[in-house]
């Protein structure tokens, strides 16, 4: 059957609310914020073989934030069954649907994401006399199964920050920083966003290189053994980037995911780092830690996040959800890519081609886009 639903993160709708209470709720969008609109599209046509196919597309993160704020998902296409629902526990979208044997497998899934820059002032931060971690952040400091906080680790960060005469948690997290930039190489021949396992990386120990899960997974491990909540934020980028040509565009972006990092600082908040797309342009320019153009690319992406990339969640080790859409992968090491399986068989989901699937993305101006 061929349906065409659409599902708008605004007004007093009772299904929007329910889907999407965040939004529901009203805007964050700042006046003072300089807002980019784009829409984000999916294109998926899965096999004919087998009885049964499912797929899974992540959708932009729901949370309605002062850097990204997400106006509507809708579908079109044809599906035995279909649904938009929240990962459990987050207010990150996914877009599921079955088909049975017989049927086209073809689905087209659009999201409209403003997105604004987004810088934390971290010169004229002071930290709290009293440090308190909030009990809904202390689960970013916890060891998991991709990032473990084991004695490797722990002896790792103590090696970091103390020859820096690091003490408090912002200098412990620059230093991390620092040391994971001229430390880790950034593998551009590498797939997709690397594993994201912290024990695979340190396993190469004199060959420490990854992509952004890897070199981001790193940091995060470093800060939390070091005290510090920290976090990883998957998604992908849409548009074209003003920092350097290597770290984003618009148009076709089926190979575009990226994820970024965050550490926390008792009394200010999240704070967003890159040291992955530091890593990304050396290798990609063949340039030194001290060269300029990296010197300040740097300190740039300390404390900022260029927002030509849409966040989809921030979680590992990702449940897709209910037995009412189970997946035959009981749990996935993180949930950036479309997800689809044909009869309990996986689709590479790092194969556009074959899978198949295209991602694209369009800078919308005024009533139309940009392509």
């Amino acid at each position: 059957m061929k349906r065409r639903s659409f599902f708008k993160l605004v007004g007093s709708s009772a299904a929007a609310a329910a889907l999407f209470p965040a939004v529901a709720r009203g805007s964050a969008l700042s006046p003072n914020q300089k807002w980019r609109s784009y829409q984000l599209t999916y294109q998926v046509t899965l096999p004919a073989s087998g009885k049964v196919a499912k797929l899974w597309l992540p959708l932009p993160d729901a949370s309605d934030t002062v850097y990204q704020f997400t106006q509507g998902n809708n579908w079109s296409g044809k599906a035995t069954a279909s649904a938009f629902y929240m990962l459990p526990g987050t207010q990150s979208p996914v877009f599921f649907a079955l088909w049975q044997k017989g049927e086209e497998r073809t689905v087209k899934v659009s999201s409209i994401v403003k997105t604004a820059d987004r810088t934390v002032d971290l010169h004229s931060y002071r930290a709290p006399a009293k440090v308190s971690i909030p009990q809904n952040i202390q689960r970013y400091l916890q060891s998991t199964k991709y990032i473990p906080l084991d004695d490797n680790v722990k002896k790792m960060a103590r090696s970091v920050t103390s020859p820096a005469n690091a003490h408090t948690p912002l200098q412990q997290a620059r230093a991390i920083y620092d040391w994971v930039i001229n430390n880790v190489a950034y593998d551009i021949n590498g797939r997709g966003q690397g594993s994201g396992d912290l024990r695979s990386l340190l396993s190469r120990k004199e060959n420490l290189s990854g992509k952004c899960g890897d070199i981001h997974a790193l940091f995060v491990g470093l800060a939390r053994a070091s005290g510090i909540p920290a976090r990883i934020q998957y998604g992908i980028r849409i548009g074209d980037s003003a920092l350097n040509k290597n770290l984003g565009k618009s148009g076709d972006i089926s190979t575009s995911q990226h994820c970024q990092a965050e550490f926390y600082l008792s009394g200010l908040g999240w704070v967003p780092v890159n040291p992955s797309d530091v890593a990304r342009v050396m290798a990609a320019e063949s340039l030194s830690h001290n060269h300029d153009s990296i010197s300040q690319l740097r300190e740039k992406l300390f404390g900022s996040w260029e927002m030509n990339w849409v966040a989809f969640n921030e979680r590992e080790n990702v449940d897709l959800g209910t037995t009412k859409v189970s997946a035959a992968i009981s749990k996935l090491p993180f949930f950036g890519y479309p997800h689809a399986e044909i009869d309990g068989r996986l689709q590479d989901s790092l194969e556009p081609e074959s899978f198949s699937y295209k991602i694209v993305s369009a800078i919308l101006v005024g009533t139309g886009a940009k392509l």
